[in-house]
């Protein structure tokens, strides 16, 4: 008999949202949106609410789109929801974005719970702590893995403007798509400027009564419609 799993619980604006079954001893939850800071919270909910008989539990992550090192304190989670309930616990079907956040971390891509004794109890912490050198390799590797994120959030945050800029100069220059993105790179090459900035005064200047792009900005912008045109 199959039955349901507690309701889906969201930590935000569809950030992140836990369906799943219940088929006897086994559980199969599916998390959809992005693993983002609250998202271990909406985990241990979730797991807390399964029954008493499960002895199974798996995730299936396909459609987990975004994940961040939050995403971590996720398995960690899982792990620990396995040790404590003496529970088979899985997390397959990674795709995307945060398949490369686990390799990064150095992790199993097929299921980073792979190798993790998650049914005995949690490894005793020695007894005098130390700063290993894969203490620190792995401390910088968590680094780059922020940094990383950091910086698709903000690709995806410049995104729109980005598009916006290309379809104005397309407008006014009569030039193809492709052109328009070389002419927006080669303005922020030239003038220094950040993309996404060299962007968003395109786009400004193109409202009614909107700010006109700096001196240095239209200079720069000129050239590269120049040098595109010589193409």
């Amino acid at each position: 008999m199959t039955s349901a799993a507690s309701p889906h619980l969201t930590g935000g604006l569809d950030t992140l949202v836990i369906r799943g079954r219940v088929d006897a001893d086994h559980a199969e939850l599916t998390p959809r949106g992005e693993l983002v800071h609250g998202c271990a919270d909406i985990l241990a909910r979730t797991l807390a609410d399964l029954p008493t008989t499960v002895t199974r539990v798996d995730l299936d992550m396909a459609g987990v789109h975004f994940m961040d090192t939050a995403g971590l304190q996720f398995l960690d989670v899982l792990a620990d929801h396995g040790r404590q309930r003496a529970l088979t616990v899985t997390a397959t079907n990674w795709n995307g974005q945060p398949r490369r956040i686990l390799e990064l971390a150095g992790l199993d891509t097929t299921d980073p719970l792979t190798g993790l004794d998650t049914t005995g109890p949690a490894p005793a912490p020695p007894a005098v702590r130390t700063v290993s050198a894969v203490a620190l390799e792995r401390a910088e590797c968590l680094h780059v893995l922020q940094e990383e994120v950091e910086q698709l959030r903000q690709a995806i945050a410049s995104r729109p403007v980005i598009d916006q800029a290309r379809g104005i100069l397309m407008a006014t220059h009569g030039c193809a798509s492709d052109e328009a993105w070389h002419i927006l790179r080669e303005t922020s090459q030239l003038s220094n400027t950040k993309l996404r900035d060299v962007a968003a005064a395109v786009t400004a200047s193109a409202e009614a009564d909107g700010p006109a792009p700096s001196a240095e900005l239209r200079t720069a912008l000129q050239r590269a419609v120049a040098r595109r045109r010589r193409v």
